[in-house]
């Protein structure tokens, strides 16, 4: 399948002084966030989804890159946001929520995050060899589409390069170390069963965050990729009152 087509950048402009940067997930397209990304836009932000280098392709593409050069493609998508609004959140899915936290690390001046399904940390004893088994294997099979409706599916690679997770797990030992300075307002969605990222991503994430503004809502009815699954409705629902709560309460700080 010719995935260019799912993975042209998503943006939107718009008056309001709010945007936000969407992030997918590893080895998917921008379509998996699409639709949030459509919501966030319906209700007046601004919006920027950038499609990852070494996505979009071909599988191959991602062993030959490095996790920096996922953070300079939000980087560039974050100009793009800064040079139109002045309140900018952070919203990413498995890889794309590690990336979020990342982001957030090196620059503390954002207005929030939103993390779904995201990845944070790993126990399965199989992540322990990824160094080698990338220098021996190229890729493994997909973790792609772990939706629990059946009328949905997310577009994306039909391998899992070896490459891509090894370069995913290097950015987040960088995360869980500057977990405790993040201090931005952080909503959480974890879905209950999630086949890709174990539950311990999200409750490790809430323990170490330094942030005293965080919250986890727990997913009954969607598996990992919940932004295509039966409770998209409700992340988008939820994601945007925590958005416009957090606009208030700047606002009444700088009116205080």
């Amino acid at each position: 399948m010719d995935l260019t087509k799912f993975h042209k950048p998503y943006s939107h402009t718009s008056e309001s002084e709010v945007g936000v940067l969407v992030i997918h997930g590893i080895t998917s397209t921008i379509s998996s966030m699409e639709f949030l990304a459509e919501q966030f836009a319906d209700v007046g932000y601004n919006v920027e989804l950038p499609g990852l280098s070494g996505h979009g392709t071909k599988w191959q593409d991602m062993n030959s890159l490095k996790y920096t050069d996922w953070i300079d493609d939000l980087e560039n998508a974050l100009v793009k946001l800064q040079n139109r609004c002045s309140k900018i959140f952070l919203c990413g899915l498995s890889l794309g929520g590690g990336l979020a936290l990342f982001m957030a690390g090196k620059d503390p001046d954002m207005s929030g995050l939103i993390l779904i399904n995201h990845a944070a940390k790993f126990t399965n004893p199989k992540f322990w060899f990824v160094p080698i088994l990338r220098k021996i294997v190229k890729s493994v099979p997909a973790v792609a589409s772990d939706i629990k409706d059946p009328n949905s599916q997310e577009i994306a690679y039909d391998r899992t390069p070896t490459n891509g997770v090894y370069e995913m797990l290097q950015m987040l030992k960088e995360v869980r170390k500057i977990l405790p300075d993040i201090q931005l307002p952080v909503l959480i969605f974890k879905s209950k069963e999630d086949h890709v990222v174990p539950r311990i991503s999200a409750t490790f994430t809430m323990k170490m965050l330094g942030s005293k503004d965080k919250e986890l809502i727990w997913l009954e009815n969607s598996y990992h990729v919940a932004p295509l699954d039966y409770d998209k409705e409700l992340i988008a629902k939820k994601s945007i009152e925590f958005i416009n709560e957090h606009c208030k309460k700047s606002l009444t700080i700088i009116t205080a």
